[in-house]
This record gives C-alpha cells, sequence and structure tokens, in this order.
C-alpha cells in the first residue's frame, strides 16, 4: 500500500504487521550512548560526548530524517538512552502515535554507565523475566508510540525461539495490538530466521545483511514469503562500508557514480526485493544525507556481479565485527 511518499521515500506497509515504514528508517544505536563499535567515531562525533550532546545531535538527525519522510524509528534498551531521547523527541514534537511507527529490542541491558572506558557496556540475557522488566522500561519511556517490539540478537543456540514462558508474553503483548519481532547475529542467521518462521509468532524480523555478509539473504526471502516484514541493520558494516574504510571495489564503483560508498551499499540493501526498511544509523545530519541518496541508485546485475567480490566468509565477517573495539 502506498499512501504518501517524498523524495523517493514512499510509505509503505512492513510485510503483515500493517505498520506503515518507509525505504530508509533510522537506528539510534550510534547516538544513544557515548561509545559504539562503529568505525571513525572520533571523526564523525568529536570529544564532546556528554548526555546533552548526544541528545542533541540525536534529535537534529531525528529532525532531518523526518523532513525528508522517514517514518521508521529503531531503538532498544541496550542503546544507552536512546529510547530516552526518542521519546522526548516525539513529545517535544508533538507527534502523534500512529504518525510514525517505533520500534525497540528487549534483551540486553546497558551498563556502561555512560563512560568510554567501561569494561562491557551491555549485559544479554533473554529471559521472560528480562522481558516483562524492559518491556515496562520501554513503555515508560515510548509510551503508545511503541509499534514493534524485538527480541534483541536471538539465535538459535540461546534457546529463546523455544522459551514457552517468553513466546506466551510476547503472544500477549501481540494480542495488546503491539507487533513481535525479532533481530538477529553471528553466522547462523539464516537458522534463527528459518526457525522463528517455523515458531509462527512473529511479524517482524530484523538482520545483518550487507555486500560483506550476504549470507541471511535466502532465508529474509523465505521469511518475506511467509509474511513477516524485514528491517536491514548494518547495511554499511559498522563503518566497513563507508568512507572510513570502504574496500576499493566499492569506492571505485561510488566514485565512478558521483556516489558516497555508503549510499551504494545502502543501495544494495534496498535492491534486495524482501527488504522492508534499511536503517541508517547516521550519527550526523550530513551522514544521513549520505546514506539517504540511496533510494535515488539504480541498482542493476552488472553492481551485483561486480561487488559481488567483497562477500567474506560469514564466520570471518563476525569473528572481524566482535573485535571491533568500543569507540
Amino acid at each position: 500500500m502506498t499512501a504518501e511518499s517524498w523524495d523517493g521515500m514512499i510509505v509503505r506497509e512492513l510485510g503483515r504487521t500493517g505498520l506503515r515504514v518507509t525505504p530508509v528508517g533510522i537506528g539510534l544505536a550510534a547516538l544513544g550512548r557515548p561509545a559504539y563499535i562503529t568505525l571513525g567515531r572520533e571523526e564523525d562525533l568529536g570529544g564532546d560526548r556528554s548526555v546533552d550532546a548526544m541528545r542533541a545531535r540525536s534529535w537534529a538527525v531525528l529532525d532531518a530524517a523526518l523532513a525528508a519522510g522517514v517514518r521508521y524509528f529503531d531503538v532498544a534498551r541496550s542503546y544507552g538512552r536512546a529510547e530516552e531521547f526518542l521519546g522526548g523527541w516525539l513529545r517535544e514534537r508533538a507527534i502523534a502515535p500512529g504518525t510514525v511507527t517505533v520500534g525497540s529490542k528487549w534483551g540486553y541491558a546497558y551498563v556502561g554507565d555512560w563512560r568510554m572506558d567501561a569494561d562491557r557496556h551491555e549485559v544479554k540475557e533473554l529471559s521472560a523475566g528480562r522481558l516483562r522488566r524492559q518491556l515496562d522500561e520501554t513503555r515508560k519511556l515510548l509510551g503508545e508510540h511503541l509499534s514493534l517490539y524485538q527480541i534483541h540478537s536471538a539465535t538459535v543456540e540461546s534457546g529463546v525461539l523455544d522459551d514457552q514462558d517468553v513466546l506466551a508474553e510476547l503472544r500477549e503483548l501481540r494480542a495488546s495490538g503491539v507487533s513481535v519481532g525479532l533481530s538477529t547475529t553471528g553466522p547462523r542467521q539464516a537458522d534463527t530466521i528459518d526457525r522463528a518462521v517455523e515458531v509462527g509468532l512473529f511479524d517482524a524480523v530484523q538482520a545483518t545483511w550487507n555486500l560483506l555478509e550476504p549470507s541471511a539473504g535466502p532465508a529474509l526471502d523465505r521469511a518475506h514469503r511467509a509474511g513477516l516484514g524485514v528491517i536491514v541493520k548494518e547495511g554499511v558494516a559498522n563503518g566497513r562500508l563507508t568512507a572510513h574504510a570502504a574496500p576499493g571495489a566499492l569506492a571505485r564503483a561510488a566514485r565512478e557514480r558521483g556516489l558516497t560508498p555508503d549510499a551504494l551499499a545502502l543501495a544494495a540493501v534496498l535492491a534486495r526485493p524482501w527488504t522492508g526498511v534499511v536503517l541508517s544509523g547516521a550519527a550526523s545530519v550530513e551522514q544521513f544525507h549520505s546514506n539517504l541518496a540511496a533510494v535515488h541508485v539504480a541498482w542493476g546485475p552488472e553492481l551485483d556481479e561486480r561487488l559481488a567480490v567483497l562477500a567474506e566468509d560469514p564466520e570471518t565477517y563476525w569473528t572481524t565485527r566482535g573485535s571491533l573495539a568500543w569507540q
């Protein structure tokens, strides 16, 4: 369903959720806390990582996104103060529930205490007790704006997709009118996605897919065909597909088209027929507009063939990701 559109930003429904989204959404993982595993943060953010500075930066990106037509915003309990920042912005801008679609996640707790040098920044626990506690915390910050609640980084190995207490809580939440989903992680994303489809409860899946790590693609296509909405995260691979570190093949192809590497990398995501939303994790208004150029890129088989050389073995990709420093 196309209800309205801006310059290349068509509003459509996210799978069977019925939620209104746009091809590009905003994720606040990099803006809700002072440290994150994105390359080039010192250059992107500078030295002022105070709460006030990060709130102001978040609101500036959110304002730019709303003006450009973005209608999906993504946060999580573990993204520092991201839910607080987003909730405050929604209230300050008097944005009525339903005007935009808001997704959040439960499962990780932020423990970094707003420190750059924290030993640990987040702790994972995929239990029914944590779901209940964090849902209450999320609702206090986002209220009626919460449209989609997702398990954060579900894996088959965690057992969360077979935890009957968790599934019962999610069914109750879904019955209340909030769509439920999951995000995936690791080299076995495909197994997790397929298991989620088998469970039959989930309305949406959020997964990593990019030119370096495309292995989840076939499973995401199956999920899409089963009616799940697909949200793609880490489309620029935590900065590895941006000007900070773009591989030569991507940098050359982008330069030939007058684009930045991040725009071309995100265009690759938007070219997948199963993509509902790709998240921009922009840390500045300038980065957001650079990301947004992806909606205007004409993608074709020649680019698929040319950039296929970038794909890494999934184990290698996730080992590299796991070694990235919080900065």
